[in-house]
């Protein structure tokens, strides 16, 4: 009987596609929306008496069935409720106000239930629930004033398809139950109901047609093979999601739908969502007048390597970030000018540009910024842009290149070397690692160990639950809007037995949520960036593994804070093995 609640509304679809009605896609929706109200109204009162733990679990998928199909639109048309309505079960901070907001939604009530259900929380859960339906009243509502053009919805969708691959089946938002290659099934769902109101006419019904079939045999594979732990996704990616992505490009094509404007990440023309030529680092810039260009990049290439950015003329950038090892510097905290040791280890400049602050303690949000920084810092090159600028005026390579670069300037001025700096820095993301060349379809050399590395990776390992794929930092997809911070209770010493005394982001935001706290630093090109973390504690690659397996639970210290999982991922030698592995995959120079 299950089997046929699944592939009943799929024969709807097929049976009605060619003769299927202008159905108003506003109207649908709200009416998938007032089915999710009703599944959580049934949700509550369960929660309310003294129902079986069983009968509690299977209401609670029931009602994150109904969310998963409409998820494409809550998330994009109003990604502030969706963020109390399925985020991450900790704190939204809004660290300018020194205020946070607590959690609530699904990832709240999820732990309640799963796995085991405590007669104790009855209360807190009937609450939760309830806050859950305010939000998706609010939700309703505001939904009810947005228009559903073609335009938008197509680009919902796609951005549907990007958070399958980035956070869906990475277990991000059923971290307990561990239920997301169950919810695939639903949200690839809501993509073959949603898909129809896209069609032009019916001269692109065999496309659809295809769309959906891709879409039944995504499901397919999703069921045949729900396990979480033991999910092959390199295959669904490879071999399902990323046809589907490509499906939808060709369809908006051939439809002819408009694209939207706005500030997206991922470029217009990508196929997928791997390899070169997807993102766009003009994403992440200020404002419109710092936009990329390879002239703006030679001038930086050049400030990038000259000393006389620093007070004595003897360091540059390349001083902490050599090119020949991924633009760090291989120790575990270099030195001051004075010959004091830095007071954290110097990260990777390369994919640096795909992230939304810099710093281990995130204290600038962009490259313009954290160049200025970095110039500016007594301890590190402690130069002046008001001493800078006059030299390299008298400079006339300088002069030439800062023509090209910004013609419409007169002269030169200190917002166009931080802008320069900036941009060479942001050309620093190859995307030609052996990952990339296999996830993008551009080779097919990918080792079954390899394979296995990614599996555990995105699947037992949870590291893509906070390195999201593929840029494998903390730039939270799919809208990349966001970098976050992460409190893993990293030691003071390889003996592990207290933790760092850097408090990190709290030095800049005084919030107890945020004491230890770091930003999630790209994991590409990590084999030649040792040593690791913002101290440089670890050594190798299979230290840090390690670390991770014991987890929270692994700890001789209290960390009040965490967010990293407290239970022990219980990963065998032969995967702590390959996850090292497959880390190496992600190297590019």
């Amino acid at each position: 009987m299950k089997k046929l609640v699944l592939i009943i509304p799929v024969l709807f679809l097929f049976s009605c596609h060619s003769d299927i009605k202008k159905v108003d896609i506003s109207q649908t929706l709200q009416k998938d929306i007032f089915v999710l109200e009703k599944d959580l109204e049934n949700f509550k009162k369960l929660a309310e008496t003294n129902s079986s733990q069983k009968l509690l679990q299977d209401d609670f998928l029931k009602c994150r069935k109904s969310f998963k199909n409409i998820e494409w639109a809550i998330a994009y048309f109003n990604s502030n409720a969706h963020r109390f309505i399925n985020g991450p079960a900790l704190d939204e901070l809004e660290t300018a106000e020194n205020k946070f907001l607590p959690p609530n939604g699904f990832q709240v009530i999820e732990p309640l239930i799963f796995p085991a259900f405590d007669v104790k929380n009855k209360l807190e859960l009937a609450k939760e629930i309830l806050v859950l339906q305010s939000n998706i009243k609010l939700m309703k509502i505001h939904l009810q004033n947005v228009t559903l053009s073609n335009d938008l919805v197509f680009d919902a969708l796609k951005s549907d398809i990007i958070r399958l691959i980035t956070l869906g089946i990475t277990g991000f938002d059923s971290p307990v139950a561990q239920l997301s290659i169950q919810e695939a099934v639903y949200s690839l769902e809501g993509l073959q109901k949603y898909i129809l109101f896209l069609e032009a006419n019916k001269s692109h019904k065999t496309e659809i047609d295809a769309f959906i079939k891709k879409c039944e045999e995504a499901k397919s594979y999703c069921k045949n093979n729900n396990n979480f732990n033991d999910f092959d996704r390199v295959t669904f990616i490879k071999n399902h999601l990323n046809l589907l992505f490509k499906d939808l490009k060709s369809i908006k094509k051939l439809c002819n739908i408009a694209s939207v404007e706005k500030n997206n990440p991922i470029l217009e023309s990508a196929e997928t969502i791997f390899g070169a030529n997807v993102f766009d680092v003009n994403a992440f810039i200020p404002s419109k007048e710092f936009a990329y260009s390879a002239d703006k990049v030679a001038l930086g290439e050049k400030l990038f390597y000259d000393k006389q950015l620093s007070l004595n003329n003897d360091r540059n950038c390349a001083t902490c970030h050599n090119p020949e090892l991924a633009f760090t510097d291989g120790l575990k905290k270099n030195v001051s000018i004075e010959g004091q040791n830095l007071y954290r280890n110097t990260p990777t400049l390369t994919y640096a540009g795909l992230q939304n602050a810099q710093f281990w303690d995130l204290r600038q949000i962009d490259l313009e910024k954290q160049s200025f920084d970095v110039i500016a810092n007594k301890d590190e090159m402690h130069g002046s842009l008001d001493i800078i600028i006059p030299k390299l005026k008298k400079d006339n390579a300088y002069v030439v290149l800062n023509k090209k670069a910004f013609p419409k300037a007169t002269t030169i001025e200190n917002w166009h070397v931080q802008n320069a700096i900036a941009s060479y820095v942001r050309s620093l993301n190859k995307f030609n690692s052996k990952f990339d060349n296999y996830f993008s379809g551009k080779s097919n050399e990918y080792s079954d160990e390899e394979k296995l590395g990614f599996n555990i990776f995105a699947g037992k390992g949870k590291c893509a639950s906070c390195h999201f794929i593929p840029l494998f930092n903390g730039t939270v997809p799919p809208n990349y809007a966001k970098s976050e911070q992460e409190v893993i209770g990293t030691p003071e010493t390889l003996a592990g037995k207290a933790i760092s005394v850097d408090l990190g982001v709290y030095n800049i935001y005084q919030m107890p949520q945020l004491k230890n706290a770091f930003k999630t630093p790209t994991l590409r090109n990590v084999a030649i960036t040792s040593p690791y973390m913002h101290n440089g504690v670890f050594t190798t690659l299979e230290q840090v593994v390690n670390f991770y397996n014991k987890g929270g639970d692994g700890f001789k210290y209290e960390v009040d804070n965490l967010t990293l999982p407290f239970d022990k991922l219980n990963l065998s030698v032969k995967e702590e093995k390959a996850l090292v592995v497959f880390m190496k995959t992600l190297n590019d120079l």
